[in-house]
């Protein structure tokens, strides 16, 4: 390998939410941290080079978009996705999230219902809920470990005044890379009730298999469709707030915006766009490489729960490098599970009922880290789990 991602850095005191706000969350400060999904590991040399090259000139006014942005998040599509997307389709924002909510807000009315599929990214809770809408909760099917949708479910539960669904894809937390069948019959079911679909695709560039974006699969669909996504995910640049919506449907890309800028969401920061083009030029080369030690880190994790014999299990992810760990077989109290990995084994984790009550019994880890790192947090859980 190039790049080193087996270094250590010491991410303490540095301002990062995974590691200094460990008190506010969680109550201790002196846990391993493996909750929030950013990766331990260095941005590529590539971004950092270019953002030390415009914070060099000393000037940090307003910046804007340019015909390069475009073109590059173009290419993008078409390289890693086999999508292709015209430039006029792609608008900035400053996050996914706050797309999200803008959205929410631009294609439904208070009291509309809104359907997400849980256990699933739990901001879209809070901001379908402080738009005052009403979430309906379409919960994935599993099977031995293996999610999949409950299209019947779906269609049981879809009302006049449904307005929106929301896709997650590839899936948070469970690790899911929807196939192209899939994603064809929950796009009927949708365009046959006139339901809007908005697919959060931040994770669509770390997938172990091929990935399909939803708007791809033919033009009825892309017209029916908001596409949200980012760099953040893929380079470890969310600190950056750059984001993108992709959609065909001129109309829906203008409702959209209009609610974007009186949310005051498009004015993106000025590195953002500087790391959106270096990535995307530059850095595919580090992603590569940062795929293969991601697959090796999510094998090594379930070669080494089953080596200790841990009683903690859970399905290789398609996607992500997030692990839907299952401690239902370990004890039975779901908060006592919480208390003892918080106070014995000093491990940060994000708990799976925040993913709606589907997750009890779940835990979701990050091993976007070291190898040394990762084995040193396995050795907490399998001593003490």
């Amino acid at each position: 390998m190039i790049y080193n991602f087996d270094e250590i850095i010491d991410r303490k005191d540095t301002s990062c939410v995974k590691y200094d706000a460990l008190e506010k969350y969680f109550g201790y400060k002196d846990l391993q941290p493996l909750w929030v999904a950013d990766m331990d590991f260095k941005t590529p040399d590539v971004i950092i080079k270019a953002l030390k090259e415009k914070a060099n000139k000393g000037l940090f006014g307003y910046p804007i978009s340019t015909q390069k942005t475009d073109t590059l998040v173009k290419e993008w599509m078409k390289k890693r996705h086999n999508w292709e997307i015209e430039e006029s389709w792609i608008s900035y924002v400053n996050g996914v999230v706050p797309a999200y909510s803008a959205a929410v807000e631009a294609f439904s009315e208070e009291g509309d219902e809104i359907i997400v599929q849980t256990p699933v990214y739990f901001p879209l809770f809070n901001h379908i809920k402080s738009n005052n809408r009403k979430m309906i909760t379409n919960p994935l099917i599993e099977d031995n470990g293996y999610y999949k949708m409950d299209l019947e479910d779906l269609k049981a539960k879809i009302t006049p005044k449904t307005k929106i669904f929301v896709l997650c894809s590839p899936h948070n937390p469970v690790g899911r890379v929807w196939s192209k069948e899939e994603l064809e019959e929950l796009a009927k079911i949708c365009l046959e009730h006139n339901i809007l679909m908005i697919s959060d695709e931040i994770h669509a560039d770390i997938v172990f298999k091929k990935f399909t974006p939803l708007a791809s699969i033919s033009e009825e669909i892309a017209d029916n469709t908001l596409t949200l996504n980012s760099p953040g995910k893929t380079f470890n640049t969310a600190g950056l707030n750059c984001a993108y919506a992709i959609c065909k449907n001129k109309s829906i890309m203008k409702k959209f915006m209009v609610e974007a800028q009186r949310r005051g969401i498009t004015s993106v920061n000025v590195f953002g766009y500087v790391a959106l083009e270096a990535a995307y030029e530059f850095a595919e080369p580090w992603l590569e490489e940062l795929l293969v030690y991601l697959k090796n880190n999510i094998s090594y994790t379930k070669d080494y729960l089953t080596k200790y014999n841990s009683k903690v299990t859970f399905l290789e992810p398609q996607a992500t490098y997030l692990l839907w760990l299952n401690f239902k077989n370990t004890i039975s109290d779901y908060n006592k599970v919480k208390q003892k990995l918080l106070e014995e084994a000093q491990i940060a984790l994000n708990e799976g009922t925040s993913f709606g009550i589907d997750g009890k019994g779940y835990f979701r880890l990050n091993c976007a880290l070291s190898k040394n790192k990762l084995e040193e947090a396995l050795g907490k859980i399998v001593t003490h789990f």
